[in-house]
C-alpha cells in the first residue's frame, strides 16, 4: 500500500522532524516499509501556469498547432504543440525555457520549421497522473506565471508498506490510521477528522433499506441531489495517483479518496437506478456484470446489494455496471457498510477477483467507521461542490456489534514481560496516543481497547505489552542475558520415532530426504497414467493442478523420481508427510502421517530392489521396536500398485503399511528400463507398536547343531509356517542361506540352528524335528530338494 506524507501531515504536525527518520521508526515499530521511497515532484522545476492566447494551424501538419502563450511575463511565448485539446483562453501547465522534467531540460528548438520556446505539458509528463490525452487544463483562479508547485501539492514523499504486515491491523489500511501511528511515534497530537454534522438531516425521510442477511454487520446510507461537479480537484487527483489509483470522475474519486483516507470502502449508486436497497443472498446461481464489464458467476454464498430483488453490487467487492455513476448522474445514494470478513474473503476467492475494497473488508473493519466516513464525505463534497443537496436522513442499521474489550493488568506484569523499567506515565501516555482509554491507580491499569483495534487485533494482555514496547522502541532496550529456568521436554513417541527413522534411512541406507506439499499434482499424475484420487478437493482452487489433497505419499514421490531420472543410475528417496485418508462423521479430515520410501535403479533388478526394501523395513522395526516383521499378500488399492507384487507389512499381527512394486503400465511411462520399489508406513501405527525390551541370554556352553534344508519352492512363507508349527524350543535361529531360480526350477535353502543350555543335543532328536517339518511341507506339495 502506497502512502503519502503530505496526506499524513494533514492529521499530525511533523514540522521540524526528519520525515525519513520517522518512516524508518514506523518500520521498526509498526509495519515493514519497502526500501524504495519515492520523492515525487523532486525531478521537475520551472513549470508555471500559462494561458493560450492564440491557436493557428501548422501549414504543413494536420496535428501540430502554432500557439502564443502568456506566462505572466512581458512578451508572449511561441510554442509548437500537438495536443488535440488546445484552445484560446485555456489555462495550462507550461514548461519554460530552462525548466526540468526528469532528466530533460527545456531549451528553444526548431520543430517542424518553427521555433518552439517551451512546452505545454500533460499531467502524465508532469508526473501527477497517467492522463496523456491532452495538455493539462487548469480551471482554478490563479495568476499567470505562478509556479505549479506553489498551488498544487506536487512535492511529496511516497513510501510503500508491505501488505502482509498489515493483515492483523485493519486500522492501518488508511492514511488516518497511519497518521495515528506517526503521532504516537513523534509524540505529537493527532488532529480530529473534520466531519459534517449529520444530525442536521434527521427530519428528512430515510432511505428504503433493509439488511436481510447476518453477513452484513452494518449498513449506512445517505442520498444526495444536484451533484454537478464531474472532475475532481487537482490535489485530490494527485494524491490518488501517487497512491496507485487513477482518477475516474468526481463522485467515484471521492469514494476512493475516503477509502484511502479513512480505510472505509464506500460505493456511490446512481439514485435513479437504486431505490429499495436490500442486502441478501440468493438461493440460486446467476451471472452478474460488474463495473469492469466482466460477467461473473454468483453462487448462493455470495452476499449481494440489491435494488429490491435486482442485484446492483457484489457486497464488499465491486458494484454493478447497470448502477454506476455516469456523466449525467446528478443524484446518488452513498453506501458505507461493514460485512463479515470471512464471507468477503471466500467470495473473492470464488470469483477470483480481489479489489481494494475487498482487501480492507477481509481484515475485519471497524463497523464504527461507516457513519464517520459518510460525515467526512458530506464535508468534502460540500467543500468542492457547494450546490450539492442532502435529500435523506442518515439511514443506519447496526446489525452486529463486536464485543467491547477491556483489559486489566498491573505494573509488575509489564516489568515481567518487557524486562525493563517503564514508568507508569510512559505506559499511560503511550496507550492514550494510540487511542486506548487508560486509567491507573496504585500500579493497577484498566484499559478500554478502541473499536478500531478490537475487531481482531488487541484481545489479551500480551497485546498491550506489544503496544507499549513497540512505541517505546525495541532498539531502546538494553541487551542483557535473561535468567529463566529451562526444563527438558520429552518428545512425543511419533516425533521420536520419526527422527530415529530418518537417521537410520540416511545413515544406514544412504537415502535422500525430500519435502513436498500435500497436493496431488494432477498434470504430472496424468502423464504417468495415475488417477488423481483424493478425499478432499478444494473449491475454487487458484491452480487446478493442485486442488486435490493426496491419500498416499507414493504418487508424489513418483513425480519426484520422474523429474530426477538423470540424477544417478540408482538412488532412494523418503519423506515423512501428511495424507488425508477419509472423513469423520463430523466432516473433519482424517489426517495421517505416513513414511514414504521409493527406490529407483536402472535395469531389471526386481528381486534385488524388493529385498533391499524388505531389509529396510525389517531394520527399522528391529532397531526401534526390537520386533520381527512378517509380510502378507495384499490386494491393490491404487492403480499405481503392482497387481501381484504387493504385500502388507505386519507387526504383532497388525498391518502398519505396505511394500510393493510399481504397476507395469506406470513404469512404462516413468522409465521402462528401470525398477522402482516402494513402501509406505503409517507412522502413528508404527509409534503405537509396543517396544519389546531387549533380553540378554547366556550362550550355551554346549555345541549347536546346524541343519540345512533346501525346498523346491519360490515362496518362503509356507516354510516359515511349518517351522513355527513344529513349536520346537530347541530352534534358536532361522536363516535363509540361498535362493535359487532357473526358469521353472526354484528352491529356497533354510538353515536351522538347534541348541540347549543344559546339554549336548543328539542327532536323533534334531532329525525328528526336521522330519516333521519336511512331512508337513510335503502335504502342501513342497518337497525337499534332492
Amino acid at each position: 500500500m502506497f502512502l503519502s506524507m503530505n496526506w499524513i501531515k494533514d492529521f499530525v504536525d511533523l514540522s521540524g522532524l526528519d520525515e525519513l527518520m520517522l518512516i524508518n521508526q514506523f518500520s521498526l515499530s509498526t509495519a515493514e516499509v519497502e526500501n524504495d521511497i519515492q520523492f515525487k515532484g523532486s525531478d521537475i522545476s520551472g513549470i508555471v501556469v500559462a494561458e493560450i492566447k492564440s491557436v493557428d494551424e501548422h501549414p504543413e501538419s494536420k496535428k501540430l498547432h502554432l500557439l502564443k502563450v502568456d506566462i505572466g511575463e512581458d512578451e508572449l511565448v511561441d510554442v509548437v504543440c500537438g495536443a488535440p485539446n488546445v484552445r484560446v483562453g485555456m489555462k495550462t501547465a507550461f514548461a519554460k525555457v530552462g525548466a526540468k522534467i526528469g532528466e530533460i531540460e527545456i531549451a528553444p528548438r526548431p520543430l517542424a520549421g518553427f521555433m518552439s520556446c517551451g512546452m505545454c505539458c500533460s499531467e502524465k509528463e508532469i508526473g501527477i497522473s497517467d492522463d496523456h490525452s491532452g495538455i493539462m487544463e487548469i480551471t482554478d483562479d490563479v495568476a499567470l506565471g505562478t509556479d505549479l508547485k506553489d498551488i498544487y501539492a506536487i512535492d511529496d514523499i511516497i513510501f510503500e508498506v508491505d501488505n502482509k504486515s498489515l493483515t492483523n491491523r485493519p486500522d492501518l489500511w488508511s492514511h488516518y490510521g497511519i497518521a495515528r501511528e506517526f503521532a504516537a511515534i513523534a509524540q505529537r497530537p493527532l488532529k480530529e477528522l473534520v466531519l459534517y454534522d449529520l444530525s442536521l438531516f434527521d427530519e428528512l425521510p430515510k432511505v428504503d433499506m433493509d439488511i436481510q442477511d447476518p453477513l452484513c454487520y452494518r449498513y449506512s446510507c445517505l442520498q444526495f441531489e444536484n451533484c454537478t461537479r464531474s472532475v475532481s480537484p487537482v490535489d485530490m487527483r494527485i494524491r490518488l495517483f501517487y497512491c496507485g489509483m487513477r482518477a475516474i470522475n468526481f463522485l467515484a474519486d471521492m469514494t476512493n479518496y475516503l477509502m484511502l483516507e479513512m480505510g472505509q470502502p464506500m460505493h456511490a449508486f446512481d439514485s435513479r437506478k437504486v431505490e429499495n436497497i436490500r442486502i441478501k443472498r440468493f438461493d440460486h446461481d446467476f451471472t452478474f456484470q460488474t463495473l469492469d464489464g466482466v460477467e461473473r458467476n454468483i453462487d448462493p454464498e455470495t452476499l449481494m446489494i440489491c435494488n429490491g430483488d435486482i442485484p446492483v453490487a457484489i457486497a464488499g467487492i465491486m458494484g454493478g455496471l447497470d448502477s454506476e455513476i455516469v456523466e449525467d448522474t446528478r443524484t446518488l445514494t452513498l453506501e458505507s457498510a461493514t460485512f463479515d470478513a470471512a464471507s468477503i474473503r471466500k467470495s473473492t476467492v470464488r470469483l477470483s477477483h480481489r479489489t481494494d475494497s475487498s482487501m480492507r473488508y477481509e481484515k475485519s473493519l471497524d463497523p464504527e467507521l461507516t457513519t464517520a466516513a459518510i460525515a467526512r464525505f458530506v464535508f468534502l463534497i460540500k467543500k468542492f461542490d457547494s450546490g450539492v443537496k442532502i435529500v435523506s436522513s442518515l439511514t443506519d442499521e447496526y446489525a452486529y456489534h463486536y464485543p467491547t474489550v477491556r483489559l486489566s493488568f498491573d505494573k509488575a506484569y509489564v516489568d515481567k514481560y518487557t524486562g525493563i523499567e517503564i514508568d507508569n506515565d510512559t505506559i499511560v501516555s503511550t496507550l492514550q496516543r494510540l487511542g486506548f482509554e487508560v486509567s491507573c491507580k496504585n500500579d493497577e491499569f484498566e484499559v478500554l481497547v478502541p473499536s478500531w483495534r478490537a475487531t481482531k487485533d488487541v484481545t489479551i494482555k500480551a497485546d498491550i505489552i506489544e503496544e507499549i514496547t513497540r512505541i517505546y522502541g525495541y532498539d531502546n532496550f538494553e541487551i542483557h542475558t535473561a535468567n529463566a529456568p529451562l526444563f527438558p521436554t520429552r518428545p512425543e513417541p511419533v516425533k521420536k520415532d520419526e527422527d530415529n527413522v530418518k537417521d537410520i534411512l540416511v545413515k544406514h541406507f544412504n537415502l535422500h530426504e525430500l519435502h513436498s506439499y500435500v497436493w496431488n499434482y494432477a498434470d504430472e499424475l496424468k502423464e504417468l497414467g495415475i488417477a488423481n484420487e483424493g478425499v478432499i478437493k478444494l473449491a475454487n482452487a487458484s491452480n487446478p493442478n493442485i486442488e486435490t489433497i493426496r491419500r498416499t505419499m507414493i504418487p508424489t514421490q513418483l513425480c519426484q523420481i520422474r523429474s530426477n531420472l538423470g540424477y544417478a543410475p540408482a538412488y532412494g528417496i523418503f519423506e515423512v508427510g501428511r495424507v488425508v485418508t477419509g472423513m469423520t462423521e463430523d466432516n473433519l479430515c482424517i489426517e495421517e502421517k505416513h513414511l514414504g520410501i521409493t527406490l529407483y535403479q536402472k535395469g531389471n533388478q526386481v528381486r534385488e530392489q524388493y529385498f533391499k526394501m524388505k531389509a529396510i523395513i525389517e531394520t527399522l522395526v528391529d532397531e526401534l521396536k526390537h520386533k520381527t516383521v512378517t509380510f502378507e499378500k495384499l490386494e491393490p488399492e491404487f492403480d499405481f500398485e503392482h497387481p501381484v507384487n504387493l504385500n502388507a507389512v505386519i507387526v504383532d499381527g497388525n498391518a502398519i503399511g505396505k511394500i510393493g512394486m510399481i504397476h507395469p503400465s506406470v513404469m512404462k511411462k516413468l522409465d521402462k528400463r528401470a525398477t522402482v520399489v516402494f513402501a509406505e508406513i503409517d507412522m502413528d501405527k508404527f509409534a503405537a507398536i509396543e517396544n519389546y525390551s531387549i533380553r540378554y541370554e547366556e550362550p550355551s556352553k554346549f555345541p549347536a547343531i546346524e541343519i540345512d534344508l533346501s525346498f523346491v519352492t519360490a515362496v518362503f512363507a509356507p516354510i516359515m509356517e511349518a517351522i513355527k508349527k513344529a513349536a520346537c524350543e530347541l530352534i534358536k535361529k532361522i536363516d535363509v542361506v540361498d535362493i535359487y531360480e532357473d526358469g521353472d526350477n526354484s528352491s529356497i535353502a533354510v538353515r536351522l540352528t538347534f541348541s540347549d543350555n543344559t546339554r549336548t543335543l543328539t542327532r536323533e532328536e534334531v532329525t525328528a524335528v526336521t522330519d516333521g517339518i519336511i512331512a508337513d511341507l510335503e502335504e502342501k506339495g513342497i518337497k525337499l530338494k534332492k
